[in-house]
């Protein structure tokens, strides 16, 4: 039977229980959300760790609370990786209560494994682990304050991205890409091409909400991307994902905008905040996709007259590093080759598995 503090209450709890059934219902829309949500239950869960004897406990704990969302829903990438941003704060602030007139490790420790914390996990924790929770709190608070900010943070700066009288493409609808433009709107003149992005309506409210704000905005159907690639200056796009080797997992569709870019020279540059960056490796379309439903594309009254036909209807996109020119994060902007290293800073190798 599992004890109180154990991770059955967690997953019991009515908060997280409804996170879950949200995620099976496919009801939260969002990486933004889906990664605000993991930050709540991950201090719930560990505010119900009354006693903590050892470090490695704790880490141990949060990671199968961690495995346990991931579970759900797999391609909820966000999910993973706050858990291990979190896991990243839980060894650093034992490491600075520990070792704090240490120096920190320098760069190529975390590429020669595990390092932080990992020789102290058994190592009995003070007070019960009172202290370090405390401390964990208080990370996790400017943790969620970065993250209600994050989409401003990534539009300051697109005055150094955005220039007047350029011609900017996007596709589909992306609350990041979409603050980032109307915040260059509110400073500098700029036209805006919208690829709707179908079967997706997101394009169409984009272009409506760019519209609105005095942006001007012309909406295009997917078909006409490559043929108006030729007279844009930049595109800038949203993504679900960023993996490891530089590649994204992106909407559907956006692969095309990417090889239409660099077939015209054409800038690509991917609007994306740090809880989307991802450990994980994707080579082909398949890896990571989802197969949703085809009636949005065929719908089932016309299938009675179609025969041995087969219909996929795919969620994302996988885009390869070399079509990507640059990230443009709430850590600045960086290269593709660069990620690894952003990976470095922001999660410790011992948990790129959360198994």
């Amino acid at each position: 039977m599992a004890s109180k503090d154990g991770i059955s209450s967690v997953l019991s709890d009515p908060r997280t229980q409804a996170f879950i059934s949200a995620l099976k219902r496919r009801q939260i829309k969002g990486s933004w959300h889906v990664a605000r949500e993991t930050i709540e239950i991950l201090r719930l869960a560990i505010g119900k760790k009354t006693r903590l004897a050892t470090l490695g406990e704790l880490i141990t704990f949060v990671k199968q609370v961690g495995c346990a969302l991931v579970e759900v829903q797999p391609l909820e990438f966000a999910i993973g990786n706050i858990v291990r941003r979190v896991l990243f704060i839980i060894r650093d602030e034992h490491r600075q209560a520990t070792r704090g007139d240490e120096k920190k490790e320098g760069m190529y420790s975390f590429m020669l494994g595990p390092s932080t914390g990992e020789q102290h996990l058994e190592e009995p924790l003070a007070n019960n682990g009172r202290d370090l929770k405390e401390a964990i709190f208080s990370s996790l608070k400017e943790l969620l304050e970065l993250l209600e900010n994050v989409h401003s943070i990534i539009a300051d700066s697109a005055f150094e991205f955005i220039h007047s009288n350029e011609v900017i493409m996007t596709f589909g609808g992306s609350k990041t890409v979409e603050t980032f433009l109307k915040t260059a709107g509110s400073k500098r003149r700029f036209d805006v091409v919208v690829a709707e992005g179908l079967p997706s309506t997101k394009g169409q409210a984009l272009a409506l909400a760019l519209s609105q704000a005095k942006i001007d905005t012309t909406l295009v159907p997917d078909s006409a991307i490559f043929a108006m690639m030729a007279r844009i200056n930049k595109v800038v796009v949203g993504t679900h994902a960023v993996m490891a080797n530089g590649g994204l997992i992106a909407p559907a569709g956006t692969h095309l905008v990417a090889m239409a870019a660099k077939h015209h020279s054409v800038p690509f540059v991917v609007c994306t905040p740090m809880y989307k960056m991802c450990p994980l490796f994707a080579n082909d379309q398949e890896t990571y996709n989802d197969m949703t439903s085809p009636s949005t594309v065929l719908p089932f009254e016309e299938v009675d007259s179609l025969d041995k036909v087969r219909v996929q209807n795919p969620a994302f996109d996988y885009i390869p590093a070399e079509l990507v020119s640059l990230y443009i994060t709430d850590d600045g902007g960086h290269n593709p080759s660069y990620i690894y290293r952003l990976l470095s800073r922001y999660y410790n190798p011992a948990d790129y598995s959360l198994e």
